[in-house]
């Protein structure tokens, strides 16, 4: 009988932790959408840490496969950076596919490239991974100890491979994944003008 006399507490409200942690999403959210052009802005920010954290690798001689582990990141990030979102490498087992291509003539429709990692998600995760590379070198238990030459071997044998194959299929299905030095086409300018088809001998009416 006590229990009917309790107050009803309706479930559905959201508690003020929760509140606190929807608030503060949003204030973050909104933080980078600030963020969102100032793109050189963005990454000198990024050189910044990443600046602090070899520093601190190179003055305490540690943490070498914190640092590895953070270069396989970047690269694996630049990989999807320079990919495109649809590869075209997909469509080669299908003949007469209508699967997306670059223009081979003036007439064709333009399509510009997409990548399969927009420029802001490969700023932000990469800043993220330095963040925690960084945050990672305050504790000793991360100190692995390695031979690092070979690590750095490893990562520059790594690199080039991966780059060579990425080149390889830019230059087999024919795209640059940046804009610059590109042929930019604009239409006819507007002058103003009205242009009505009036027959000549309704002009003197």
């Amino acid at each position: 009988m006590d229990s009917m006399n309790e107050p009803f507490v309706d479930s559905s409200q959201p508690s003020a932790v929760s509140k606190f942690m929807t608030t503060l999403s949003q204030r973050y959210q909104s933080l980078l959408d600030v963020w969102t052009p100032y793109v050189p802005h963005r990454w000198v920010f990024t050189l910044v840490i990443f600046i602090i954290f070899m520093g601190r690798v190179f003055i305490y001689q540690g943490w070498y496969i914190i640092c590895y582990a953070l270069g396989i990141y970047y690269l694996n990030m630049l990989i999807a950076f320079l990919t495109p979102k649809i590869d075209p490498a997909i469509y080669d087992d299908f003949e007469d596919s209508d699967g997306p291509s670059l223009p081979t003539n003036a007439n064709e429709e333009f399509r510009p490239f997409i990548r399969r990692l927009p420029e802001f998600k490969f700023w932000y995760t990469s800043t993220k991974a330095t963040l925690i590379a960084l945050f990672c070198t305050f504790f000793e238990a991360f100190n692995i100890p390695v031979f690092w030459p070979i690590l750095l071997l490893y990562f520059i044998t790594l690199f080039g491979i991966t780059m060579k194959r990425q080149i390889k299929h830019m230059i087999k299905y024919r795209y640059l994944p940046w804009t610059h030095g590109k042929t930019k086409y604009q239409g006819k300018e507007d002058s103003g003008k009205v242009y009505t088809n009036i027959p000549s001998g309704t002009q003197d009416l």
